[in-house]
């Protein structure tokens, strides 16, 4: 009996201590699985594709499906609206342009006479207008000593500033307080009431009186004194004469001679169809 028992114990050992080692060298064993061999490529060298990060996908841009109804309602309201400021100012736009033209019309009117306004009249009868008026009166002017001219729609009376000033000053002289008087009556006559302008000239000498800085200056001095003269001294009335000073800027002719220089120097009266009360 011992030797079995000894034997089975031994055996049993045995077969033990081959369960323990065998299960290590087991051929029919599973292994654990393998953790992932990472690469890294060298410096230089690109990944492939299918081993780059994949990047999240965007988010969807919105459309107008996706915008709230009443979004949409307070755009088209928006609209209707500058819709109709553009409308708004169109119209007013044709009414101030209706507006200009028929006072246009008014103004062409008023220089015609009634019966071109009005469509009477003989046929073929020429209408009379401001500057055929202007044109025919100015051969009424009775002024020997001087050369009144129609120029466009006006009547120039170019007076010799030698004749009614003291040298290079802006003094009247009494020869030229004469002349200015008479000029004064037969304006009064021919033009009645018309708007008049004064305005003086000089040449381009440079200026022998110290009292003036500029020839603008002195032009502006003796167009005054004229305006004093003719408001103070005649029937002429000031709402209707206005003063312009030219200095040098306007001559008649070339100022290369003596004689042309003269004649540069001056005041021009320059009488307008226009009358003050708005009389044409």
């Amino acid at each position: 009996m011992r030797p079995r028992l000894t034997l089975h114990i031994v055996t049993s050992f045995v077969i033990v201590a081959l369960g323990v080692t065998g299960c290590s060298n087991n051929p029919f064993k599973t292994a654990p699985p393998a953790a992932p061999l990472m690469l890294e490529p060298p410096l230089g060298v690109s990944a492939p594709a299918h081993t780059l990060p994949q990047m999240s996908a965007m988010p969807p841009l919105p459309s107008y499906a996706d915008l709230d109804g009443r979004q949409l309602e307070a755009a088209l309201v928006r609209s209707r609206s500058e819709s109709q400021v553009m409308q708004d100012e169109i119209a007013a736009l044709r009414d101030q342009l209706a507006s200009t033209s028929q006072q246009l019309a008014q103004v062409r009117t008023a220089g015609m006479s009634p019966a071109a306004a009005t469509g009477g009249g003989a046929p073929g009868a020429a209408a009379s207008t401001p500057s055929t008026t202007m044109r025919s009166a100015l051969a009424e002017l009775a002024l020997p000593d001087l050369e009144p001219r129609f120029d466009g729609t006006v009547v120039r009376i170019d007076i010799p500033a030698d004749r009614i000033f003291d040298g290079s000053t802006a003094n009247l002289l009494p020869g030229g307080t004469a002349l200015l008087t008479q000029i004064a009556g037969e304006l009064q006559r021919v033009y009645p009431g018309h708007f008049i302008g004064i305005e003086g000239h000089l040449d381009n000498e440079p200026l022998q009186n110290a009292t003036w800085a500029s020839p603008h200056q002195l032009t502006a001095a003796r167009a005054a004194a004229v305006f004093d003269f003719l408001t103070t001294r005649t029937p002429m009335r000031e709402s209707q004469l206005f003063l312009v000073a030219h200095g040098a800027n306007h001559p008649l002719v070339s100022n290369a001679t003596a004689a042309g220089r003269a004649r540069n120097r001056r005041i021009e009266l320059v009488i307008y169809p226009e009358r003050i009360g708005g009389d044409g």
